[in-house]
């Protein structure tokens, strides 16, 4: 009997070891590359306010993070992971801008891609893997990541980030 209730506190001091590992991350344990920027607004072309980055809200943080590192398979790629968007957008285009390429997908191109292998932006079929291919001659370019966000008024919001292709 006393073996049942010493397996059965064990049991229990390993579920509740479990549960506090598993918490939240804050701010300072946030990923190295993991980035979060205040989105730029813009208007729809037919408006002449301009954009006020300014009254850009909380809901309005765009989190993106960038994962550059090595991975089995044959090509050159970065994966890239949406973990917070303003509400009431959607992810509309991507791009790779550098001194000698402008890449400009759509999120049809990008599933296209993610069926077929096609260098650019890729998202695969269920949604679970988003990221750029790239060939070896684009490898050590210095350009800007961007992601371009819409809602259904046809309001943008921008998030961008320079890095270096791996």
């Amino acid at each position: 009997m006393k073996t049942k209730k010493y397996m059965f506190l064990v049991f229990t001091m390993l579920v509740l070891l479990l549960a506090s590992a598993c918490g939240t991350k804050t701010g300072a344990e946030a990923p190295a590359d993991a980035a979060t920027s205040k989105p730029e607004a813009s208007s729809p072309a037919n408006t002449d306010k301009p954009a006020d980055d300014d009254k850009a809200d909380a809901d309005n943080e765009i989190l993106i993070i960038i994962d550059q590192t090595q991975k089995p398979i044959e090509g050159n790629s970065f994966d890239f992971t949406v973990k917070q968007l303003p509400s009431g957008y959607a992810l509309a285009e991507m791009q790779w801008v550098s001194g000698s390429n402008k890449i400009v997908n759509s999120i049809q191109d990008a599933i296209a891609h993610g069926g077929n292998g096609e260098d650019g932006f890729y998202i695969s079929g269920d949604g679970q893997f988003m990221g750029f291919f790239y060939p070896d001659t684009m490898k050590g370019e210095k350009g800007e990541v961007m992601f371009i966000f819409r809602n259904e008024a046809g309001k943008e919001l921008t998030w961008k980030k320079e890095i270096t292709l791996n």
